[in-house]
């Protein structure tokens, strides 16, 4: 395997970089205690072309790799987890989604908007009875002549309140289970179809999670992706990049927890000495550093695999298994470094921590992806 980077990956992270640190991190702190969405850095992405980066260019995209991606996320993310987020879930689950299974006509009347940041998707899979337990879905979609009528409800849903376009799973067949599931692109905005509540969360607050309900909303037959019944797999698979984008937010907020740790150490005296001096704190540093570097191998290895048209499931798993692992015990171990003012807001290591945690929980638990792996394994 080639470790090195091309120019244009270089390019890409020094690009990423340069705008996390002076657009996106300013108002970080501001945004995350206020649960304020963050609009225009969004716009910003959009331009950039981080909102569509493996779109093709016909279809509004950058027209990049699935490592491009990788560090963008990790630049991002390393600033400002709410930032990865709304990057991952439009890039990974909703272009992604539909440039590889949509049509046409779906591709003439989303993607462009989509990958060019106009516009933003959502991406429904989770119900209140159906979480990791994905296939029980009760929000049901009836056939009526060109349309379905979809009635339901989802949850967790990132960007639901600030998107233009949802795809949501439903079932077509209940009697089918799984295999009567279907996917709609949906319009926010048509007739039934409304945010509920808004959730307060721990962290990633500036990020926004709804929940969404559907009333009779009708949907055209048109707007289906794929035929009734490929709506499971069509989830399962669009999850599988979904991953790798969410490991590689964890990479970047476990890196900022490194990079901070390391700038903190060694200014911080104590015992007359900067604490970098201390054994404990510099074993502290280079279990947090050898873990990171695992854990960005362990993405790149799944993103390679995907840009090479090959299976990535089982290693995308991994390593969003172990980069959200390790992306929590970096945040503890930087509140560690820094004592007390670990603790406290100014110091930032608190929101890391914070923003850590739901790595280990969204686009499928850790508990999730073990049994992913162990089933490809014993296959």
């Amino acid at each position: 395997m080639d470790f090195q980077f091309s120019e244009t990956h270089e390019l890409i992270r020094e690009t990423a970089r340069h705008f996390a640190d002076q657009k996106i991190a300013p108002g970080s702190i501001e945004r995350d205690e206020k649960e304020i969405f963050p609009r225009d850095l969004v716009k910003e992405m959009g331009e950039l072309g981080f909102m569509g980066m493996m779109v093709p260019e016909e279809w509004g995209g950058a027209g990049l790799d699935t490592i491009s991606y990788v560090i963008a996320m990790e630049e991002i993310s390393r600033v400002d987890a709410s930032c990865g987020v709304i990057m991952s879930v439009n890039n990974s689950l909703v272009c992604y989604g539909i440039d590889k299974y949509g049509t046409e006509d779906q591709k003439k009347r989303y993607l462009r908007d989509l990958a060019s940041g106009k516009k933003l998707g959502a991406f429904a899979l989770s119900e209140p009875e159906a979480g990791s337990d994905a296939s029980n879905q009760r929000t049901v979609a009836d056939r009526d002549g060109d349309y379905y009528i979809l009635n339901g409800t989802k949850n967790w849903i990132t960007n639901g309140s600030t998107c233009d376009v949802v795809l949501v799973m439903a079932a077509t067949d209940k009697a089918k289970g799984p295999k009567g599931i279907s996917t709609f692109i949906v319009d926010k905005g048509i007739p039934g179809f409304s945010v509920a509540k808004k959730e307060k969360k721990l962290g990633i607050r500036s990020s926004d999670t709804v929940s969404l309900a559907f009333q009779d909303a009708k949907v055209p037959v048109a707007n289906r992706i794929g035929e009734e019944g490929d709506g499971f797999k069509f989830a399962m698979k669009t999850l599988e990049g979904g991953r790798i984008g969410i490991a590689a937010q964890a990479l970047g907020i476990a890196q900022a927890c490194l990079d901070t740790s390391i700038n903190y150490s060694k200014q911080r005296k104590a015992f007359d000495r900067p604490i970098a001096e201390l054994q404990a704190i510099q074993f502290k540093i280079a279990e947090m550093a050898t873990n990171i570097q695992a854990a960005r191998m362990l993405i790149l290895k799944a993103a390679a695999l995907k840009d090479a048209g090959q299976p990535f499931g089982q290693e995308a798993a991994m390593a969003k298994l172990f980069a959200s692992k390790i992306s929590v015990q970096a945040a503890l171990e930087a509140i560690q470094i820094h004592g007390g003012y670990g603790y406290v807001q100014e110091y930032l290591v608190e929101r890391y921590l914070r923003d850590a945690k739901i790595t280990e929980i969204y686009e499928g638990t850790s508990e999730i992806q073990r049994v992913v792996i162990s089933r490809s394994l014993l296959r």
